[in-house]
């Protein structure tokens, strides 16, 4: 299966029998309850919220929500509200974790700790998936937050992980286009080079559950006619799911082209730790905050 639209995502997180806990680090901002409680009433996560708690409730009272005062962790300074999160997953009190008011780098600190975090030893990378009017299913852009210049192991590892997250959605096979600006393999052009190795690894079976094609320029993978027009014969032809960046420029530029230009709906998350990491930028929309923890619900294992 694959999902069309935010909203599918959204449907099957409601028809799962158990909420999943959310910890939220450095809760203690009005824009992120916002959010948090939008999910609790939808009946996407029960959340667990840690920070300044004498400003958690007085927000709470504004909204007009309340929750058991047991779920609140009073942690009022940033790094020791981020481990303290953190603790709350290793110790099995949730499932997944989101950013509230805090740079993300005091996050993802606590997170890549050795001894106290939630890495697992590999490559931790963004997500970000993107509700786009003109295409029609959900379009996967990778990676555009974490990566900066992924060599051939990285990439493959941003791969996997994505198509982890997305099999723990409910995907079957996603297809991944390794992008680059034409088809064929250029010896001057290292990032068609690395498509190719990564087409090859998928084939050796050491990339799984998923179709790699690479290289793969972005109009031949978002559209078949095109593909047909160029002869470009490929089954993630105008049917891509995830499109692997060469660099985090081009995947950071391609999604705010899709946000900004074509009017797309975004949400996203980290992946690669043990659990899904919901890290929205201070300038998120309630609605962007939102969908990240439904789609870091639908990912929880």
């Amino acid at each position: 299966m694959v999902y069309h639209s935010f909203e599918e995502i959204e449907e099957k997180v409601k028809q799962n029998p158990v909420r999943k806990r959310m910890a939220v680090a450095v809760a203690h901002d009005e824009h992120t309850l916002e959010a948090v409680f939008n999910a609790r009433k939808e009946g996407i996560v029960e959340p667990v919220l840690v920070g300044d708690k004498a400003e958690i409730l007085r927000i709470l009272g504004e909204m007009g929500e309340t929750m058991p005062e047991e779920d609140i962790y009073d942690e009022a300074g940033l790094p020791e509200a981020c481990a303290k999160a953190v603790e709350l997953i290793r110790e099995g009190k949730a499932d997944f974790l989101m950013k509230g008011r805090v740079d993300t780098g005091v996050v993802l600190k606590a997170v890549v700790n050795k001894e106290h975090g939630l890495g697992k030893g590999g490559v931790m990378s963004h997500v970000a998936m993107f509700d786009v009017p003109g295409y029609h299913k959900i379009l996967v852009p990778v990676d555009g937050g974490m990566v900066t210049y992924p060599d051939l192991e990285q990439k493959k590892a941003i791969i996997q992980n994505t198509v982890d997250a997305l099999v723990a959605m409910g995907y079957d096979c996603p297809k991944v286009g390794v992008l680059a600006c034409v088809e064929k393999v250029n010896p001057k052009m290292p990032e068609t080079l690395d498509g190719q190795a990564l087409k090859e690894m998928n084939q050796k079976g050491e990339i799984t559950n998923c179709i790699v094609e690479g290289p793969i320029s972005y109009d031949c993978a978002v559209d078949k006619e095109i593909a047909d027009f160029k002869g470009f014969e490929s089954p993630v032809a105008g049917d891509v799911d995830i499109l692997l960046a060469p660099n985090i420029h081009a995947g950071n530029i391609m999604g705010k082209m899709l946000s900004c230009t074509a009017k797309a709906r975004m949400a996203g998350f980290v992946v690669g730790a043990k659990c899904p990491v919901v890290l929205t930028s201070r300038g998120a929309t309630p609605e962007e905050k939102y969908m990240g923890i439904v789609v870091s619900a639908a990912a929880s294992n």
